[in-house]
């Protein structure tokens, strides 16, 4: 299964976008959309637009865009933790994703920490 994703400014590096496309998803950066300097709230509109769930290390606030208006396609949380080496690596991210797809969740109007699918 492919997902349609937008990875926000804090998670397009260009490694983890290019083993998302290696796993077949359609992956679209803040860059690529021309998104940079927007607004959360604009970014998220976007995604809404266009169908795409969006990916981001910036938790808290979609968290509160979420609570403010649950109605998009997603939005999957990275947390990052102040040991670094607690953090998920690109790879971790891609598994994560993976896992949560094996399971058939719908992640329409769903707020998803990927930390917790890394297993």
């Amino acid at each position: 299964m492919s997902l349609r994703l937008l990875m926000d400014e804090d998670s397009q590096a260009r490694r983890l976008v290019e083993l998302l496309r290696i796993a077949s998803h359609d992956v679209l950066t803040n860059n690529e959309a021309g998104l940079n300097g927007k607004s959360d709230s604009s970014v998220l509109d976007y995604a809404r637009r266009e169908n795409r769930i969006m990916v981001t290390k910036n938790c808290k606030d979609f968290v509160d865009l979420h609570q403010d208006n649950p109605n998009h396609p997603g939005i999957l949380l990275i947390y990052e933790n102040k040991d670094y080496s607690k953090n998920q690596s690109r790879n971790d991210i891609v598994r994560a994703i993976a896992n949560l797809e094996a399971e058939k969740i719908s992640l329409a109007n769903q707020l998803i920490a990927l930390n917790q699918w890394n297993y």
